[in-house]
């Protein structure tokens, strides 16, 4: 293929999406504003507003107390506190039921270039996604968690292993469970398919929203029996 065709082929590519972004500007997941340049998911201003924790600044954080006699943890964060009135609760809403798989992955860009300046990735070999049973993730067409992953991996270059995990067990939703219901709900649901890779590594699991860490947890402790593994934890939000 001569330069002169690939070129034009480069400027018809970029002619139609320029053309595609003027009929149909992208738009801020949160406050609905256009997008200006250089802008992906949140205008600036909500991201400047976005709730931050900061967590991954304080040894013994919320989060991290959480998890503390349940398994034995490294560190753990959640990017923003997510509150049901807030507006922010649109930017999950559409990761997880609205098809914007390309939120999670932005987010996590996000998220990790914040704890990459803190040194919070130090050490980890592996990223694991709290995986969604294949029936529920057919429906969806995609894990929001690995999609928040991938994002994760693209700033810090640690691999996503998303198929060491499996979800075993389809559960209920766990919107409306109480605190033991939801805590009884997930004993159990994943497994470890190759354990042997995981003997020594410093693991880091993602999930999007951490409410009791009931689900969290469940995912940690299909390492429970892999010698010298260690757990970390992150989520993108956290329930205030």
């Amino acid at each position: 293929m001569t330069h002169s065709l690939v070129g034009a082929k480069d400027a018809l590519r970029a002619w139609t999406s320029a053309l595609w972004h003027l009929f149909f500007p992208s738009r801020c997941v949160v406050c609905g504003n256009i997008l200006n340049e250089g802008e992906e998911g949140l205008c600036l201003r909500c991201n400047m507003d976005l709730p931050r924790t900061n967590y991954h600044l304080e040894e013994g954080n919320p989060v991290e107390r959480m998890f503390w006699g349940k398994f034995t943890l490294e560190r753990a964060t959640a990017y923003f506190y997510y509150q049901k009135g807030s507006d922010f609760r649109n930017l999950l809403h559409q990761l997880k039921y609205g098809g914007r798989k390309d939120l999670g992955e932005v987010m996590g860009r996000f998220v990790a270039m914040e704890l990459e300046a803190v040194h919070f990735f130090r050490d980890m070999d592996v990223i694991v996604p709290v995986p969604l049973h294949p029936r529920k993730e057919r429906m969806r067409g995609y894990n929001q968690s690995r999609c928040i992953a991938e994002g994760v991996s693209r700033v810090t270059g640690i691999p996503v292993d998303a198929s060491s995990v499996v979800r075993c067990k389809h559960t209920e939703s766990q919107t409306r469970k109480s605190v033991y219901e939801r805590w009884e709900n997930t004993e159990g649901i994943f497994q470890l398919r190759h354990p042997k890779a995981f003997v020594g590594k410093h693991v880091l699991i993602i999930d999007d929203v951490l409410t009791t860490g009931a689900t969290t947890t469940a995912c940690a402790d299909a390492f429970a029996q892999v010698e010298g593994v260690r757990i970390s934890v992150l989520t993108l939000a956290v329930a205030n």
